[in-house]
């Protein structure tokens, strides 16, 4: 059997190192890929489906040779088909966040979500910092703080980082220690700065985890499909910080996962694997005991695939790719049954 594909993402935030470009001519080759088409949240012709999520048809792009970035978007601006979800055997997820409140709902009513991958409600579940406490085994002492309480009591211990439990790359985090905030380039008494952290607080809380004292040696972000660690980047902060993230300043290095790194893949696996997780990026940090340490999971748009390739000049796309189909497959042969 050969199935159709339907991708979404957004060109508007491509760039030329978008995996997007690499990943969808791999999938494309797959032998048993009958069509591969891709909707882009850009293209304003979409809007029905992305925004005001009323209607199932969507304008998409059917490449027939190797598709690549364009600056201008054109390829999925003009000459698109005209498709409706309910053609595709399964879709693939590729979507930048913001994510449109309510979006994963609406497109889980009417597309079967175990053929979505990854499946929106594990995404839903898993982008919310609090999901590391199912998982803290693999993590630094880490806390819940939905009050000021917690948060004196918590970096009373040691010195603490605050991650807002719904922002990403880097944003809003700020690290507390002995009574002082250290966010960005300012320190400020925690006292005069519990306004800031109570706006955060009244949105749901933060996840307060233990401030690795080596994080100087980078954040690793290791790609893991279908359950096997494909590759890894390490990412080093910028001179003068301690946040490693490319959006702040980070660059990456070639590496390889560790022992209890893939080890740490396969007990992740085994919780999301359930929830629909066929991709995910794990951040590691190295702990006080020189060991690495999960400080976040990416379950969204995994970025770095054509990065890691380059870094370490193995056929990184390709084997995502191959797994990517293996774990929908698995996802549609579950259905079945």
């Amino acid at each position: 059997m050969a199935y159709k594909i339907l991708i979404l993402t957004d060109h508007l935030t491509h760039t030329k190192e978008n995996s997007l470009y690499v990943l969808a001519n791999e999938l494309k080759k797959h032998p048993l890929v009958e069509r591969l088409d891709i909707a882009s949240r850009g293209n304003t012709d979409n809007h029905d489906f992305f925004y005001a999520m009323n209607s199932y048809e969507l304008k998409v792009a059917s490449p027939t040779k190797k598709i690549k970035f364009q600056q201008s978007g054109k390829q999925f601006l003009s000459h698109t088909n005209t498709r409706s979800l309910i053609e595709y055997d399964f879709v693939f997820l590729r979507l930048p966040r913001p994510i449109p409140l309510g979006f994963f709902h609406f497109l889980g009513r009417y597309f079967d979500e175990q053929h979505i991958i990854n499946r929106p409600s594990g995404i839903l579940e898993t982008s919310n910092k609090s999901f590391l406490l199912q998982v803290k085994h693999l993590c630094p002492p880490i806390k819940l703080c939905r009050t000021m309480t917690d948060v004196w009591e918590f970096q009373r211990q040691f010195p603490i980082v605050l991650k807002p439990l719904e922002d990403y790359g880097g944003k809003g985090i700020v690290k507390v220690k002995d009574n002082f905030v250290y966010h960005g380039k300012e320190t400020q008494a925690l006292f005069t700065y519990e306004h800031e952290l109570q706006k955060q607080l009244d949105r749901g809380g933060y996840l307060a985890m233990k401030f690795m004292k080596n994080v100087g040696q980078g954040d690793k972000r290791v790609l893991v499909v279908n359950g096997k660690v494909i590759g890894a980047s390490l990412r080093l902060p910028p001179e003068g910080s301690w946040l490693c993230n490319a959006s702040q300043g980070g660059s990456s290095h070639e590496t390889i996962a560790d022992e209890q790194e893939r080890w740490m893949a396969e007990e992740l696996h085994k919780v999301l694997a359930p929830k629909g997780i066929g991709i995910f990026g794990m951040d590691t940090l190295v702990d006080d005991d020189g060991k690495r340490i999960l400080s976040e999971v990416n379950t969204l748009s995994i970025g770095g695939i054509k990065q890691i390739q380059k870094l370490s000049k193995t056929p990184i796309v390709e084997q995502t790719a191959h797994r990517l189909m293996q774990f929908a497959i698995q996802q549609i042969e579950t259905t079945v049954l």
